[in-house]
Parts: C-alpha cells; sequence; structure tokens
C-alpha cells in the first residue's frame, strides 16, 4: 500500500484528482483522508485500509490520526516535505503495523538546508527534476522599490487579467498593525485588498488568510481556481496551494520580510500553464544586507537548488541526527557548501565500513559504535525528550 499525504485539504483533492486518471488504467483502488471526511465514510475507508483492500491513501495530517492503520504499507511519499515536521514524517511511517520500515519519498520545489545537508551526509538518494514542464516558461522576476514600483506592479496585473490571466497579490500581514513604534508599516492583506479593488474597478478581488476558517478558505481558492476571482490577495497561507494554470502573476509586497525558501514557493504559484509569467518582488527600502543577498538570488536564478544552497549558507543546515530544521549544527567538521568533495569522500569511507560491518560490531569498529550511540542518545533522544 502507498501512503501520500499532502499539508492542505485542497492539495490531497488535486492529488486525488490526478491519481483518479491513473486508477482507471491501473484498477488502482485509491481513496482520499481528510479531517473533512464523514464519520461514516472514515469508518468504512479505515476497515478496508486496515484490511490491505485499499492500494493507494492520500490525505492531509488526518493520515497521523489514531485510527488509522495500513495492512501492508510499503510506500509513504510525502509532498511538500517542508511543511511537515521531522517527528510527523516518522509518524506516517510508523503506520505500517509493524512490518518493517516502508520505502520514503519525500518531494519539494525548495529542499530546505536540512534536506541539502542530508543528501550529502547520506540519508538521502536524490532524484532531480531539474527541467521545466513542456510548455512552460521561465518566470520573469523583478525588484521594484517604493510607490512607482507599487504602480508599475499593479498596472501589469490588470494587463494580464484584462487578457483572461490572474494574480497573487501576497503581503506578510493580515491586519494593519497599531504599534506605533513598529519602524515600518509592513502591508497588510485587508488594506491591500481594498486598495487594489478601488484602483482597478473592473477586478474581482479575493481575500485569504490563515485567520479564516478552512471552509471559507477553501471556497476563496476554488473561487480563484474557477476563474470568478481575478486577484487574490493573501498571505503566505497561498504558499502552498492548488494549480491554478491561468495565473501568471505574482507580486510581494515587502519581500524583504520573506525567507528564500518562501519566496521560491510563493513564485512557484504562478507560471503553470503555457503563458508568460511574471513575479514581482515589491520593498518599501532600508531593508537589510541579508535581506538584499536573498531577492538578488531570487532574480538571479529559478533553480531551487542554488535558492536552497544560498538559504543554507545564510540559516544553517539544522541537525544531522535530531529535529531542528535549521540553524548551525552542532556536528560541524566541514563546511557543507566549501567541502562538498570532501564530505561526498567521507561519505564513501562510511558507506564501505557500513557494507562490511552494518552493526559496527567488529573489534575494529567498537570505539566508532560507542561513539555514534552517545550521538544519536543525545541529539535524536534528547530533541524528543525536549
Amino acid at each position: 500500500q502507498t501512503a501520500v499525504m499532502a499539508p492542505t485539504e485542497l492539495l490531497a483533492e488535486q492529488h486525488m484528482e490526478t491519481w483518479r486518471a491513473w486508477a482507471k488504467a491501473t484498477k488502482l483502488r485509491i481513496d482520499v483522508l481528510t479531517a473533512s471526511t464523514p464519520k461514516g465514510v472514515r469508518a468504512s475507508l479505515l476497515a478496508m485500509l486496515a484490511a490491505a483492500q485499499l492500494d493507494v491513501l492520500i490525505g492531509t495530517h488526518a493520515l497521523l490520526s489514531e485510527g488509522v492503520g495500513f495492512g501492508a504499507l510499503g510506500l509513504v511519499v510525502i509532498d511538500e516535505q517542508h511543511r511537515f515536521g521531522v517527528a510527523q514524517r516518522a509518524k506516517l511511517r510508523d503506520k505500517g503495523d509493524g512490518q518493517g520500515s516502508p520505502h520514503l519519498l519525500v518531494m519539494t520545489a525548495t529542499p530546505i538546508p536540512r534536506t541539502l545537508a542530508l543528501t550529502a551526509y547520506g540519508d538521502l538518494d536524490v532524484s532531480v527534476l531539474d527541467e521545466l514542464p513542456p510548455g512552460r516558461k521561465p518566470i520573469a522576476t523583478k525588484l521594484a522599490s517604493g510607490a512607482r514600483g507599487r504602480t508599475a506592479a499593479y498596472k501589469l496585473i490588470a494587463e494580464r487579467i484584462a487578457a483572461g490571466e490572474r494574480a497573487y497579490v501576497v503581503c506578510p500581514k493580515v491586519e494593519p498593525s497599531d504599534e506605533a513604534d513598529e519602524p515600518t508599516k509592513w502591508r497588510d492583506a485587508t488594506t491591500v485588498a481594498r486598495e487594489i479593488a478601488g484602483e482597478l474597478p473592473r477586478a474581482r478581488v479575493g481575500l485569504v488568510h490563515g485567520r479564516l476558517d478552512i471552509t471559507e478558505r477553501d471556497r476563496v481558492m476554488r473561487a480563484f481556481k474557477s476563474g470568478e476571482i481575478d486577484v487574490l490577495v493573501a498571505t503566505t497561507v497561498i504558499e502552498v496551494g492548488v494549480d491554478v494554470p491561468d495565473a501568471t502573476v505574482m507580486v510581494i509586497h515587502d519581500a524583504d520580510r520573506f525567507g528564500l525558501a518562501q519566496l521560491h514557493q510563493l513564485r512557484g504559484r504562478v507560471g503553470r500553464g503555457g503563458a508568460a509569467a511574471h513575479c514581482v518582488l515589491l520593498v518599501q527600502g532600508g531593508s537589510s544586507e541579508d535581506a538584499d543577498k536573498r531577492l538578488a538570488t531570487m532574480v538571479a536564478t529559478t533553480d531551487g537548488f542554488r535558492i536552497a544552497e544560498e538559504d543554507l549558507l545564510q540559516r544553517g543546515a539544522g541537525e544531522l541526527l535530531g529535529a531542528r530544521q535549521a540553524g548551525v549544527p552542532r556536528l560541524r567538521y566541514g563546511d557543507l557548501h566549501q567541502h562538498t568533495e570532501l564530505l561526498l569522500e567521507a561519505r564513501r569511507h562510511a558507506d564501505a565500513v557500513l557494507d562490511g560491518d552494518p552493526a559496527l560490531i567488529r573489534p575494529e569498529n567498537a570505539a566508532l559504535r560507542r561513539a555514534l550511540d552517545r550521538r544519536v542518545a543525545h541529539d535524536v533522544y534528547g530533541a524528543e525528550s525536549g
């Protein structure tokens, strides 16, 4: 059996639509499980799952809930893996009812620094899809500032929606801040939605953010996908969203407030059809040196792995054996960026040792085993207890 976990109900449903087409040709038995699944349907589904009468179960965090058990789990697929914690990914693998560890496939458009580090240290085999799908064009990314930049961005939106396309506008905040001492008034989605509705009176403007209940959020997203909304103003709640081929413009207010991985994920919401796509990074000025580096990277490349490498340099690799997703690791005998070849050579030596003595029980490996036991006990079990 295969479990496919996605971070949102809309994305899980989108996967289900794709799998349905495959199921007709392959006779696969598939279903979907989310928090919205009715109790009666859920009970029947879980009984079939435990009896191995389902081949593929697609779902959200609901796959991690009590009572979900697979009769013959052989593969776990986690989409947008950066949205899940280390413990959550491990919990899904443990749903195999004690029948051994299933294969694990994690997918993301932007590997988080910890993931990039793990690839070099040997815990993951990597398949890199470094080409655009047929018919897609690279996304043109521009940096703009001040009122002039905002005016140009809104003009671009007006032109594209007049051509039947759609646009996202992302803000770092939901509502205006009441903090008088805030040095810069960051743009908020509520105000910007009203602003765009006033400046582009012919545009149908929608608003979505994390404070909306899931039902309303999904309703707005579906309206945008179906074409009932031209411009969707949002927070980063749309970072992982549905596939909208007609969305060709992404405008990000106060782009210097976002991390590289977030910016790349947001940009990936557009350009999914055959039309040319645009991403405009708006800033108010006065950004930090680190922020300037992030924005320059975004303008220079759409390569997810290059962006991840830059993210790694700025944020650190996270714990290689623990649960921290970012920050400088305590285990640091080399710089992943500068010493890649040396680290890969160390990996080859480690593989050779483990091939000859997987459990490290030979006398010559006793010291290595003791050191490893101490490291794992501190980093893994210490992280769990903390």
